[in-house]
């Protein structure tokens, strides 16, 4: 129970000092500050390279730049390497001495080369119809793409299809997927095609290797390059894909294939005895073994990622983390092929660990904040990390020492911003168990603050030491609240079991959590504000708001509600992804046993709903479509609830775009500060 210090490593204070007339956060600061993203290390460990991002806000957008590091000169400052204000330039990679990256200088996406050291970019391919990323082979030799083409195309050349000039513009679908995430299913799929690469680029349409597999790789609609892997001699190509069935909406059985590089034969499925989710395959640097995550349950997505390693030779397969009871991350090699580096949640914080490739040993290598990314050299490994008080930089991480920063990428973005002070707290919740939680105390307060009572999404996720640009606490102190959230049973971090105990109890323990928290924290921390709250939360946490509505109405002065569950019965048909609603209801579908999503079903306690709520919701979100939002808001207006009702028309499950997001904040800020009395700082 000790507090996050704003001193702390990760804390911005220790890149620049604050003024004297330091000031709260707002959106328009974190709308405004850089990011950093797709870092890439030369094998010989002296550059680091990185895309940034910066807002474009009359645009209503992002545009990305490349900057280098060299990471031999103790004290060095990044520099660009690429950086037309005209064009994106973005997902580095460095190959020898070459920097590839992606651009649309010119009007259209490719891939283009630059020195590491600086120059002039050549652009190398010149396929068309786009594409959605690249690797480059450790031997320089080959490039892989993935892009979206028709299943079983023979290359990247677009298809060339007659259109009828007197057809309808209706759509017509045999099978699910329909829709996925925020798109309409078009008959293409994600594919690999491979390129060869010399001096003189890599020129043509390439050539398909995934045979007769239909799918996505990397799957959607999240994932990239950290899906596949190349070989270190560059012969052959390890991917993760889930074959596309019948219905393909109710399957997490990604499986890991190995391919020819030069497709000269059919891929192999090496996991083809585990029914549920592989994924992140990465390659030994001696290329001896392969090392992946396996989850063990078919159809939940959430299972424990077990880091697991097979001998290529031979094709002995190990569960090198089966007894440790946390979920693997992300997955890197260490340069001598004896040991691995991932990243597992463990209470609140995303760490780095250092796993041993033989008998399964782990190091804790750093212990407050999110390690977001990392990239291993033979001088040590770099990575980002950020916290709920600061956005990303980059550090370095030598053995068991403590990090040593290596940049402070927003110092003067937020010189003169006096970050909160952060506190965690624990409280005996359902079951008898041990939840934890944070409190974010505003900058420089006198008497009681109203409080925002924050439920994260997932549910199976975590309300960490982590940074965020869309639901960022930090924000909501410096607007004058005291944030509340709590990891209710259902979160990630505690072990799989307390992971599980949401599973057909949506509404039951994770609303006693919230319950039990709201009052450990009102009691521990006299700055609160008890009896003026407000709840708010998205994705499930929206679901919680619409339950909280039926189950507790008399606790808060407003809600905000942002794309959430309210009926369980539209949801199990007009969602996407039906594995995941299926498993978190029992594990069949809604015709099949009603009750199970009836129990915790919101529509049916709209009777009770008092308490006045601000609905947001997305035309583009797919997963809870915006219908739910809809259904929502009438319910509120017929019950003559005070209500407020926010559509993106451009939006998804998430807020994406500067312009919206800044609209957001001053939506829920306003909807809080009129229920709670509390004008914005």
């Amino acid at each position: 129970m000790k507090a996050l210090s704003v001193a702390s490593l990760l804390a911005i204070a220790t890149a620049v000092a604050v003024p004297a007339s330091a000031r709260p956060l707002t959106i328009d600061d974190v709308t405004m500050l850089s990011r950093v993203s797709s870092p890439t290390v030369s094998a010989n460990g002296k550059w680091l390279v990185w895309s940034q991002r910066e807002t474009d806000l009359a645009a209503n957008k992002g545009r990305f730049d490349l900057w280098k590091l060299d990471l031999t000169k103790r004290g060095a400052q990044p520099e660009k390497l690429v950086a037309d204000p005209a064009v994106n330039e973005s997902n580095p990679q460095i190959v020898g001495d070459t920097v590839y990256f992606s651009s649309d200088r010119g009007g259209d996406d490719a891939i283009w080369a630059v020195p590491v050291t600086g120059g002039t970019p050549r652009r190398i391919t010149d396929f068309k119809g786009g594409f959605g990323g690249f690797k480059v082979a450790p031997t320089g030799d080959r490039v892989v793409v993935w892009a979206d083409r028709r299943p079983g195309a023979p290359s990247l050349e677009p298809a060339r299809e007659k259109k009828d000039p007197n057809a309808g513009e209706a759509r017509t679908y045999d099978q699910l997927f329909v829709r996925h995430w925020d798109t309409w299913a078009d008959g293409t799929r994600s594919q690999l095609f491979v390129l060869p690469l010399s001096s003189a680029g890599a020129p043509g349409n390439g050539k398909a290797i995934v045979g007769a597999l239909v799918g996505d790789t990397p799957s959607k609609p999240s994932g990239g390059g950290e899906e596949l892997s190349w070989s270190p001699d560059g012969r052959t190509i390890y991917l993760a894909m889930r074959e596309a069935g019948r219905i393909e909406p109710l399957s997490t059985n990604l499986d890991i294939f190995a391919v020819p590089a030069d497709g000269s034969g059919a891929p192999v499925n090496l996991t083809v005895a585990n029914k549920a989710t592989d994924n992140q395959p990465v390659v030994s640097p001696d290329g001896r073994r392969l090392a992946w995550f396996a989850m063990r349950r078919p159809g939940y997505e959430a299972d424990r990622q077990v880091l697991t390693i097979r001998d290529l030779a031979s094709g002995k397969t190990v569960s090198l983390t089966e007894r440790w009871d946390r979920s693997v991350g992300s997955i890197a090699w260490a340069p001598d092929s004896k040991s691995l580096y991932v990243t597992a949640e463990d209470t609140q914080e995303n760490p780095l660990w250092r796993v041993d490739a033989q008998n399964g040993q782990l190091t804790r290598l750093t212990q407050e904040g999110n390690v977001s990314s990392v990239s291993v050299t033979p001088g040590g490994v770099i990575v980002t990390m950020n916290s709920l008080t600061a956005p990303d930089d980059f550090y370095r991480i030598t053995g068991t020492g403590a990090p040593e920063r290596l940049t402070s990428v927003n110092a003067a973005k937020l010189a003169g911003v006096d970050m909160p002070e952060v506190t965690r707290f624990s409280f005996k919740g359902a079951n008898n168990d041990t939840v934890w939680g944070y409190a974010v105390k505003p900058v420089g307060i006198t008497g009681k603050a109203p409080i925002a009572y924050m439920v994260h999404g997932g549910p199976q996720g975590s309300s960490n030491n982590s940074w965020s640009y869309r639901w960022n606490p930090a924000v909501f102190a410096g607007a004058g609240y005291g944030l509340v959230a709590v990891d209710f049973h259902g979160s990630t971090g505690y072990g799989q079991a307390f992971t599980d105990a949401i599973r057909s109890n949506w509404g039951g323990w994770p609303l006693e959590d919230l319950k039990k928290g709201l009052a450990a924290a009102t009691d521990k921390f006299p700055w609160m504000d008890a009896n003026n709250a407000c709840a708010l939360g998205a994705s499930y946490g929206g679901y919680m708001m619409n339950w909280i509505e039926g189950q507790w109405p008399d606790r808060f002065k407003c809600i905000v509600q942002h794309d959430g569950v309210f009926d369980a019965r539209a949801m199990a048909y007009e969602t996407e992804e039906l594995w995941f609603d299926e498993w978190e209801h029992g594990g069949k579908a809604y015709y099949e046993d009603p009750a199970a999503f009836e129990k915790w079903n919101p529509v049916n306690y709209v009777d009770r709903w008092k308490t006045p709520m601000l609905v947001i919701t997305g035309e583009k979100d797919f997963r809870i479509p915006y219908t739910q939002g809809l259904a929502a808001f009438t319910a509120l207006q017929r019950r003559d609830i005070p209500s407020r009702l926010i559509v993106n028309p451009n939006e998804n499950h998430w807020v994406l775009k500067p312009r919206n997001s800044r609209q957001w904040y001053r939506e829920v800020l306003g909807w809080m500060g009129k229920w709670t009395g509390n004008g914005a700082r």
